[in-house]
């Protein structure tokens, strides 16, 4: 070794290169490790959700029929079809949609574009979404029989009905805005992050021009950001369509082949119907068919309209210039 300065000994160059080599090998055998348990992962997942699809077509398609799709069901549900469940889950995912996503996206937008970081408001607002989040579904539903069936209903039925029960009843409606609550933290997260890929250039360019904050945030921001809030309220519909619990207290009814009249009235659901057929059914090999062509179905409408919205979504980023 030669001497460096102070006089400490410079290390040997080879020394050096040995130990870069090594620490190259280790950094190579490493990021092949992690490739490998990452493909791996990947694999059994598709693996399982390959299982899962192929069991579920080859046993529900040879019961998917138009008429399964139009029919009410009969002779306790071991007859007849779904049409229904189906039209029941589509209105109630109208109306969640209706009921959450604009709450959802304007209390994202106060959160990003108006509040204070560290406003105690703004850390009770961020709390509250986080427990949401956290919260079981089965607490939602119990949370939408007391508060929504039990006490907002109730007051509507005192007040406007003379005591008769026609909104303090499990219904449509209450059904739906329990879902709203439900996926009320899926809007706002993807609505937030999507407001906060806008780049800032932006803000500052319409309010050098002269716009106010609701110009620039209504007219700049959140054109930007249609395409990340459009997620937000896929994976809330997604999530509304295939949930059982919330609906179990407020609303799904257990067989009802009729279609909803109001929303005070009942509804049946794909998801429901499946817990039914699986669970309370006293011929199990008379609904087995039925139930696999019900769980199709609902996959086929769930997939359907995935698809149908990241179509949208990426046709709204082609128009306003951001990258897919």
């Amino acid at each position: 070794m030669s001497a460096g300065a102070g006089g400490a000994p410079a290390p040997d160059r080879a020394v050096i290169a040995r130990l870069s080599a090594l620490r190259t090998r280790r950094n190579y055998f490493a990021d092949g490790a992690l490739a490998i348990a990452s493909g791996a992962a990947l694999l059994l997942v598709l693996a399982i959700l390959t299982m899962i699809l192929f069991d579920t077509i080859r046993h529900g398609t040879p019961h998917l029929t138009l008429s399964f799709l139009t029919e009410a069901p009969r002779e306790g549900m071991t007859q007849g079809g779904i049409f229904p469940a189906i039209i029941g889950m589509v209105e109630m995912v109208i109306l969640m949609t209706l009921a959450g996503v604009p709450i959802g996206v304007a209390t994202a937008i106060y959160l990003h574009e108006y509040a204070s970081p560290v406003s105690p408001l703004t850390r009770a607002i961020r709390i509250a979404v986080a427990n949401l989040a956290g919260v079981p579904s089965i607490v939602f539903g119990l949370f939408g029989l007391g508060f929504f069936v039990q006490f907002l209903g109730a007051g509507i039925d005192k007040a406007f009905f003379h005591g008769e029960k026609v909104y303090g009843q499990p219904a449509l409606i209450w059904a739906a805005l329990t879902m709203a609550v439900l996926t009320l933290p899926v809007v706002i997260v993807a609505t937030e992050e999507a407001l906060r890929a806008v780049p800032r250039e932006l803000r500052e360019a319409s309010l050098a021009l002269g716009a106010t904050k609701f110009q620039t945030v209504f007219n700049v921001v959140v054109p930007q950001a249609s395409a990340g809030i459009l997620t937000g309220t896929i994976l809330a519909v997604s999530r509304g369509a295939g949930e059982v619990a919330p609906i179990l207290f407020t609303g799904a009814a257990y067989f009802l082949p009729l279609l909803p009249k109001g929303l005070s009235s009942q509804f049946m659901s794909p998801s429901y119907h499946v817990y039914v057929l699986s669970t309370q059914s006293p011929d199990v090999d008379a609904t087995k068919p039925i139930l696999y062509a019900t769980v199709l179905v609902l996959l086929g409408l769930t997939f359907t309209l995935n698809i149908t919205a990241v179509i949208v979504r990426a046709r709204m980023r082609r128009r306003s210039g951001v990258a897919a």
